[in-house]
């Protein structure tokens, strides 16, 4: 159940990630919250999973899905990171996370999830690596202040494809954030490891998970992303690379 999701698709070009596609808890596992929570963004990027796999079938790109809930073990966040296995989230208390087995959970999720990665990337040579991530119209802790933008581009030192994306996404006239709601400079574990770490141009992409919450709003997106990251990847590619 834990191993992830992989969409095969043609190499060379666009690989997609999602990190927080699903809201399972492995057998075993008691995290000690109502099954409710389970449905909120806490525990998953709503809408997150069927984007990146409509945005794969449209594209014919590859894809890896995670296939357990960042509850359990955030597979965005470096092995050191406080949060790794949150104790709580936007304000709801994980008391199962409290005795949990750090080691164990990196041995049994985090490095496999990203052993897997590694060698996908080595198996299909991207020009391109776009993580798909969703975030709330306004967090239920704190002040709970809306949320302006329907999507937001994360990048950390790397700015090549997060350049690229921002001014074809202004020109479909979307209200678009520039390393918000999160700052890819704090929040792009992932990418860090195997976009910069390997020289490969990459970025991730935050939809309002109410715009993607249902099929239409899917459909929606997939047809306003495809051709914006077949563009990056394009513009990115070398000259004698095969592109998507």
């Amino acid at each position: 159940m834990t191993r992830p999701h992989i969409l095969s698709g043609k190499p060379g070009g666009i690989l997609l990630i999602c990190d927080h596609a699903s809201n399972a808890v492995p057998d075993g596992i008691d995290l000690g919250i109502a099954p409710a929570l389970l449905e909120k963004h806490i525990a998953i990027d709503i809408g997150t999973a069927a984007l990146t796999e409509s945005l794969a079938a449209e594209m014919g790109t590859p894809a890896l899905l995670a296939t357990l809930s960042r509850l359990v073990i955030d597979l965005n966040r470096p092995t050191d990171h406080p949060g790794l296995i949150p104790l709580a989230s936007d304000g709801h208390a994980i008391p199962g996370n409290a005795t949990a087995d750090r080691t164990d959970r990196i041995v049994r999720f985090h490095t496999p999830y990203h052993d897997v990665l590694e060698a996908l990337i080595v198996e299909t040579q991207p020009t391109l690596i776009a993580a798909i991530h969703s975030f709330t119209p306004r967090l239920e802790h704190g002040d709970g202040a809306p949320r302006p933008w329907e999507i937001g581009i994360l990048s950390n030192t790397d700015r090549r494809a997060a350049d690229l994306a921002l001014p074809l996404l202004a020109a479909q006239c979307l209200v678009t954030g520039d390393n918000e709601p999160y700052s890819g400079q704090l929040l792009n574990a992932t990418l860090d490891r195997h976009g910069e770490g390997n020289g490969i141009p990459s970025l991730s992409i935050e939809i309002r998970n109410d715009l993607i919450a249902d099929p239409a709003g899917v459909g929606r997106w997939t047809a306003v992303l495809a051709p914006i990251l077949r563009e990056i990847s394009n513009r990115l590619a070398p000259s004698d690379h095969p592109t998507q």
